[in-house]
């Protein structure tokens, strides 16, 4: 049986320390602050994802819409579940989820994108993916073993934003190239 780097008596001791902290333990090797802050930053961009998929859901037009706006509407709903993922684990490290619209789109890393072109709005999402995907990756560099829930937690994005650029691709591979 592996033995524990702490004895037992001391893990009680310290988890009652500070008890208000909740998950928050001495073990933490992160810097919880700027954690809750890359994590709000990333709540943003998940917020705009979803403003832009919906508007481009609702505003897709022509021969290869349906289809299109069929995925723009299931990848709004998958980047609304990465935002309720990112403003939990917010909360849990103490923190307060930020979702004021007056800065979204400063704290956000994608853009959100008004076009009317489904071409367009292709290329547009998978440009916010590919930002997604390289912001996220180096989020996961950068927490190394310092906060292994938190790094999970932008794991499981990651790889759905690698399968919505994917899928991105795939529409924009069917169409002529201009």
């Amino acid at each position: 049986m592996a033995e524990f780097l702490t004895d037992i008596k001391t893990l009680r001791e310290r988890a009652r320390q500070e008890i208000d902290k909740g998950p928050i333990t001495e073990a933490y090797g992160a810097d919880v602050q700027r954690v809750i802050q890359v994590c709000n930053e990333a709540l943003a961009t998940e917020i705009v994802c979803v403003l832009r998929y919906k508007r481009h859901y609702y505003t897709a037009t022509g021969i290869h819409a349906e289809t299109v706006a069929s995925e723009f509407l299931q990848h709004a709903a998958e980047e609304q579940q990465h935002a309720d993922m990112l403003a939990e684990r917010i909360v849990q490290l103490g923190g307060e989820p930020d979702f004021s619209p007056d800065t979204l789109t400063t704290r956000a890393h994608a853009e959100y994108n008004a076009s009317l072109d489904l071409v367009e709005m292709l290329k547009e999402d998978l440009v916010a993916e590919r930002i997604a995907i390289a912001s996220y990756t180096e989020i996961i560099q950068w927490l190394g073993d310092g906060d292994p829930t938190t790094k999970r937690v932008f794991e499981q994005i990651l790889a759905q934003e690698e399968e919505h650029a994917d899928d991105l691709r795939g529409f924009l591979e069917r169409f002529p190239k201009s």
